[in-house]
């Protein structure tokens, strides 16, 4: 999957050709890439092969939410992150899409005027041949632009429009605001329906303080990179990218409240098996993946370093034990 950065990248993935055939495009923050999404991305794919054109994702970093929240200077009120944006483009790909668009969401963007984002965004930059979007769509300044004024605007320049109904999986509307409830709930099997995978983060492995080995327990640390992780605590894991096969562990996801106040949030993996073909210092820069598969409990603060040494213990154990019962 190709990747291009603002509305400068959008225009040169046609090469610079006034007859570039243009793509088939969907528009949306995407975050967690959830069934729904899936759904989306499936038939966008299907109608890119029969206009033989590429099929593209039209996403934003940050979220508007976010840009709004802290233009308002309230960023408690933008929405959690699922997922990190490298991990969001993974998805994307693994989902068959041939190119991304990840458009920065600033006060330029944020002032386009529906018939500006269509002229500017749509036809200028992406030449879209066919645009799929979800029955709550809204565009341009104030969120004025609908399905409507989409519609009526395909009709005058010559590109379709589509429109994609919820996803209902058993009856439950699957969308990002669901993913997050079930995993600020600790709910992972459910976070995995909605998903349709476990519930993942990768990165690559960065260098930490070297506390955990001081207390006996070393740790992969992978940086979430965003304030506000849709799931935080201390979750039964799955690490992938270190060997042939998923190792158990135990992992805290959180701002580490017993050892800093930074308010950093970081995904610290403990785990239970070690490769053997692998040094002890083998596994940083690797690129790893960390499934989230149960969770224990949300994090805690300790009185001392003592103190969180033995929760850890007690976590490993607990890590162990809900492996052992699913042998």
């Amino acid at each position: 999957m190709r990747v291009f950065r603002g509305l400068e990248g959008a225009a040169a993935m046609h090469g610079g050709s006034a007859a570039a055939a243009g793509c088939a495009v969907t528009i949306g923050n995407f975050d967690g890439v959830h069934r729904g999404h899936q759904a989306m991305l499936a038939l966008l794919n299907s109608e890119a092969r029969h206009r033989g054109v590429p099929s593209c994702v039209l996403t934003f970093e940050p979220h508007p939410r976010d840009y709004f929240a802290r233009l308002a200077g309230q960023p408690a009120q933008a929405p959690a992150r699922i997922a990190t944006l490298r991990d969001k483009l993974s998805e994307l790909q693994r989902c068959g899409v041939q190119q991304a668009v990840v458009l920065r969401f600033d006060a330029r963007l944020a002032a386009l005027s529906p018939d500006d984002f269509i002229h500017q965004v749509l036809l200028r930059s992406l030449r879209a041949r066919y645009v799929l979007v979800g029955d709550d769509f809204r565009f341009g300044a104030r969120r004025a632009g609908d399905y409507a004024m989409l519609d009526a605007a395909g009709d005058a320049h010559g590109f379709d429009v589509a429109r994609m109904l919820s996803y209902e999986v058993h009856g439950l509307r699957v969308s990002s605001s669901a993913v997050r409830e079930a995993l600020a709930a600790g709910d992972m099997p459910r976070a995995a329906a909605l998903l349709g995978r476990p519930y993942a983060i990768s990165g690559h492995v960065v260098h930490g303080r070297k506390l955990g080995r001081t207390l006996g327990f070393r740790t992969l640390n992978l940086r979430f990179g965003h304030a506000k992780p849709a799931a935080m605590g201390i979750f039964v894991v799955e690490v992938l990218g270190l060997g042939d096969r998923p190792l158990p562990g135990v992992a805290s996801l959180g701002v580490r409240p017993t050892v800093e106040d930074a308010g950093r949030v970081l995904l610290e993996t403990h785990c239970l098996d070690w490769p053997a073909g692998l040094a002890p210092e083998g596994a940083y820069g690797r690129l790893i993946s960390v499934r989230l598969l149960h969770k224990l409990h949300d994090e805690r603060k300790y009185a001392s370093l003592d103190e969180l040494q033995a929760g850890i213990a007690q976590d490993t154990a607990d890590a162990q034990a809900w492996f052992a019962a699913r042998r």
